[in-house]
């Protein structure tokens, strides 16, 4: 895939998973086009790659649309984060992180700290912050130097709502608290004591599962079925 199809598909994912794109939404090419100012080619290599994800829908002679999950597929997709990125963690911790790892790490701990230094969420530090937040936890999995890891991690994250990128950012204490939570863990990797490495990340990932339960019906429009968040042995 080029250069461009590759930003055309990153630009489609990350409105998908930010809600612009909504679930059931059919996606035209000359639409897309249009709106992103590019030609018809790169437009059909994202949505056939966003197809082969499990983000789309293919329609037989009517081209795609955004698939539509339902509530306990996302909350799946948490357990599934949760016991690969703990995994990812233990794995990184046993092996050691590398001098490189270990700056990336701080800097992004720093990063974070100064963002909410300020006692509030200022709309402007929302994109600092995800950014933050997505290479603190690439480089963890990265770290653990297993492929296979990586990708179902990685895999898990495509489901809407269920991904690295997206944090409710309208509460200080509760991004705070997860911040918190990148602070032990990456001090525990650090130290390579990698059982609490691990139950931490996975706790921080049930967590974020718990949020989405609570603002689940807010934020998706949907409502809530009876069964509830994450299976709390996860905890």
């Amino acid at each position: 895939m080029n250069t461009l199809a590759e930003h055309v598909t990153e630009t489609l994912r990350n409105w998908i998973l930010q809600g612009i794109l909504a679930p059931g939404e059919r996606l035209e090419e000359i639409p897309l086009a249009g709106k992103l100012g590019v030609s018809r080619t790169p437009i059909r290599a994202a949505l056939a790659n966003l197809g082969n994800e499990g983000l789309l829908e293919h329609l037989p002679k009517r081209g795609y649309s955004v698939r539509i999950y339902q509530y306990e597929d996302i909350i799946g997709a948490y357990e599934v984060r949760a016991v690969l990125e703990g995994l990812a963690c233990r794995r990184a911790a046993h092996k050691g992180l590398s001098g490189l790892d270990i700056s990336r790490l701080k800097a992004c701990l720093a990063e974070g700290d100064a963002i909410l230094a300020k006692g509030v969420l200022l709309p402007e530090d929302h994109q600092p912050y995800q950014r933050m937040n997505i290479t603190l936890h690439e480089t963890l999995l990265k770290a653990a130097e297993n492929s296979w890891v990586t990708r179902f991690a990685t895999q898990a994250q495509t489901a809407p709502f269920a991904s690295d990128r997206i944090m409710l950012w309208d509460d200080h204490g509760v991004i705070l608290r997860s911040h918190n939570d990148h602070h032990r863990i990456v001090a525990a990797v650090i130290e390579r004591d990698g059982a609490r490495a691990e139950q931490l990340m996975r706790e921080h990932v049930y967590y974020a599962g718990l949020l989405l339960r609570d603002n689940y019906e807010r934020l998706s429009g949907q409502a809530v079925p009876p069964a509830h968040g994450p299976d709390d042995r996860q905890a």
